[in-house]
């Protein structure tokens, strides 16, 4: 079966691995997911990632983070510009997630970032997933 949204399957995997207090989840590799998965970790909302290599496309292994009370750092993670209808924002149009407690991951023409690094750059972009 074909996945028409990696992106979107892979955030999935991530929001119900983290509600389920997993330790570690699995995605399929893929450049733009790896480029997300940084900006998640540079904000804390995971620990680490890992590339193991196999014989296809590879995975992508993710360590999450959770406080000291079993609370994930990943309470929510939400797809916003999606294959049907894309999202772009002029760097005074981007949101802010949950008043600047969340992050949006913003695809610009020099790299993922988050909103709050776009703003500071005056650049705009894609808004590929807001976190919190």
């Amino acid at each position: 079966m074909s996945v028409t949204d990696p992106i979107a399957d892979a955030l999935t995997i991530l929001r119900n691995a983290s509600f389920a207090k997993k330790e570690v989840a699995e995605l399929r590799n893929s450049k733009l997911l790896e480029e997300v998965l940084k900006v998640l970790k540079k904000e804390s909302f995971i620990a680490n990632y890992k590339l193991i290599k196999d014989t296809k496309q590879g995975l992508l292994r993710v360590y999450f983070h959770y406080e000291k009370n079993g609370t994930p750092a990943i309470l929510g993670i939400k797809r916003i510009s999606r294959p049907g209808l894309r999202v772009y924002k002029k760097s005074d149009e981007l949101p802010k997630v949950l008043g600047g407690l969340g992050v949006a991951v913003i695809s610009t023409s020099k790299g993922l970032m988050t909103d709050s690094e776009a703003r500071e750059q005056k650049m705009g972009g894609e808004v590929i997933c807001y976190a919190w």
